[in-house]
């Protein structure tokens, strides 16, 4: 019935605020966070369309940064708004001169297209799928991904250079709460190796419950918040429905059946920063 780690059209989800609130009300979630990738964009809509509905949506974002040279996302609950903005802009701005660079390459190898331009919505790699898709260069955003954009592919672009170290310590400052969004997905170290170097930074939560953990790493990870003593989160990682994905493989609103007892937690340490 909770449900921590979900995107919108305002990054590289496909369905708006308000649908994703619709979907997640249908779905029995009765707490909703909203944690687009470097925007807090979506949040006033998620707002207004949860008035009067049984359901809580949690401000959030999840930051885009860097660990030992692969990419590592930092969650962050209920920060400071106005503190944030500000920052999150360079990084908006960083996800354009990203996506522009991606563009380029694939102009480069003969595959030209118009770089996706919105307003306040942070651009990503399946925004670029998108419009590959549309210029008929490929059947699907996972063709374009398999040919072109994905990690080591021809016109793969790392991220700008913004440590995990950094972005912890930016949402600290900006009155939110970091978790680790899904440890086990990261591939630039061991979960055990890694961990220490978040925490000393300021890290608070790790995303316990998520799709890809296995029942085994989930165990682990609580061990660990045990030991470091941190919080626990999870969610699906919804991002919509997929268009070119098998519907058996996609995540799926409260799939994980996550207790509301979470949140206390987080909530608690959000108000003590």
């Amino acid at each position: 019935m909770l449900e921590l780690h979900c995107h919108t059209t305002h990054s590289d989800g496909t369905l708006t605020p308000r649908e994703l609130v619709e979907a997640a009300i249908a779905a029995g979630v009765q707490v909703l966070a909203i944690t687009d990738h470097d925007t807090l964009s979506g949040w006033d809509e998620a707002l207004a369309a949860a008035v009067g509905q049984p359901l809580e949506i949690v401000p959030g974002l999840e930051l885009s940064t860097v660990q030992h040279g692969r990419s590592l996302h930092v969650l962050g609950f209920y920060p400071d708004r106005q503190k944030l903005q500000a920052p999150l802009q360079e990084r908006i701005s960083g996800r354009y001169r990203r996506a522009q660079q991606i563009v380029d390459k694939l102009a480069q190898l003969g595959y030209p297209i118009e770089l996706p331009m919105t307003p306040g919505i942070a651009p990503c790699r399946p925004h670029i799928a998108s419009a590959l898709v549309a210029a008929g260069y490929v059947t699907s955003a996972r063709e374009a991904f398999d040919r072109w954009l994905g990690d080591d592919k021809p016109a793969y672009v790392e991220y700008e250079k913004f440590s995990a170290i950094e972005g912890i310590e930016l949402l600290r400052q900006c009155g939110a709460v970091p978790v680790w969004a899904h440890p086990y997905l990261f591939r630039g170290g061991e979960v055990e190796v890694i961990l220490p170097e978040l925490v000393q930074a300021g890290l608070m939560g790790i995303e316990v419950f998520h799709p890809h953990h296995t029942p085994t790493q989930c165990r682990n990870l609580q061990e660990l918040c045990q030991q470091y003593g941190l919080l626990m989160t999870g969610g699906s990682d919804y991002h919509g429905p997929q268009p070119d994905a098998k519907k058996e493989s996609q995540p799926k609103l409260n799939q994980l059946q996550l207790s509301v007892d979470l949140l206390a937690p987080l909530q608690q340490s959000a108000s003590q920063l």
